[in-house]
């Protein structure tokens, strides 16, 4: 995947996580990271964008004597998902057309 889509649809993702629930860094890794190839030092990049653009916002707990970061999606970035999804309907219209069309070109 294009280094540009890739970042673009990681940032979508951390949203689309978030939105289910608050969580911490070290978390949001090891779930995303199931479904697709993340580390820390992409992630944290991706936090500090999406907390700077106003799609997420940040809070702290105590956890075991710690100071533990969350993160927390913003109605900014529930738009941003908002907005992404109903592109997603282009785009997928795109994807299904080429595929499609390929179908076609192989059983002939």
């Amino acid at each position: 995947m294009k280094t540009q889509m890739k970042k673009g649809i990681l940032e979508i993702f951390v949203l689309g996580f978030l939105k289910k629930e608050d969580s911490y860094g070290y978390k949001i890794v090891q779930e995303l990271s199931q479904i697709i190839e993340i580390s820390e030092s992409t992630l944290y990049p991706i936090l500090r964008r999406l907390e700077t653009n106003g799609s997420i916002s940040t809070y702290q707990e105590e956890y075991n004597g710690r100071l533990r970061k969350y993160y927390s999606i913003t109605s900014s970035g529930r738009e941003t998902l908002d907005s992404f999804k109903k592109e997603w309907e282009d785009i997928k219209k795109v994807y299904d057309f080429i595929l499609s069309n390929e179908k076609g070109v192989n059983n002939e």
